[in-house]
């Protein structure tokens, strides 16, 4: 029996590259305390979601109108947030590239926000094969279609792929992708992403090659 091969690993963005949630909780709880007074918290329950989704359950009916106002006030706060590897990234990164291991990022993000990342990052786009961004896919997370894609950008068959993933709907999409999935927990505790995660970890400083090529291959 063929064992399978470690060939592709799909990495989300915030949470999981970078370390940006607490930047983004500090916005979004902003704007839930304007918006939003009755529901103290907000910001920790929308962790996770798309724009779209926190747009249609929050900011839809009377508020739709304040939403390219919100959108204009996140691109300038992304235009001047700090972009800090996880720590262990971009030494698990070139090490899996040292292995023939292909490498993407798959974020429901947009471009205007990726500029601003490739701004404050030169040598981000070197770290991947690929990225793909909202714009790339027609379903947004929990839907598999974006790591589908990505496996087949890549070449790479479902069961040759790792995901990582911080969020519950991320997590969702990798397992309905099929796929292995590292559960970083950068966002939620460890003991809620579990049941949705092969593996647990709150960083990389202790991930290799030979550790994901073990996984993959239960």
């Amino acid at each position: 029996m063929n064992e399978n091969r470690l060939k592709a690993a799909l990495f989300d963005l915030d949470g999981v590259v970078f370390d940006t949630e607490p930047q983004y909780s500090v916005f979004w709880g902003s704007q839930c305390r304007l918006y939003h007074p009755e529901h103290p918290g907000l910001e920790h329950e929308i962790k996770g979601q798309t724009l779209t989704e926190i747009y249609d359950q929050w900011f839809s009916g009377p508020l739709l109108p304040e939403q390219p106002v919100i959108t204009e006030r996140l691109n300038a706060y992304e235009a001047q947030m700090s972009y800090d590897y996880i720590n262990g990234f971009e030494r698990l990164i070139a090490d899996l590239r040292q292995h023939g291991v292909r490498t993407a990022v798959v974020t429901s993000s947009n471009q205007p926000k990726m500029e601003s990342v490739y701004r404050h990052q030169p040598g981000f786009r070197d770290l991947f094969d690929a990225i793909l961004t909202s714009e790339d896919f027609q379903q947004s997370k929990p839907h598999p279609d974006c790591y589908l894609r990505a496996a087949q950008r890549l070449g790479a068959q479902i069961n040759e792929c790792i995901v990582f993933e911080d969020s519950f709907n991320g997590l969702r999409s990798g397992r309905a992708a099929g796929m292995k999935v590292v559960g970083l927990s950068t966002t939620n505790p460890v003991e809620a992403i579990t049941p949705l995660s092969d593996l647990q970890v709150s960083d990389y400083t202790s991930m290799t090659y030979e550790t994901l090529s073990e996984l993959i291959k239960r």
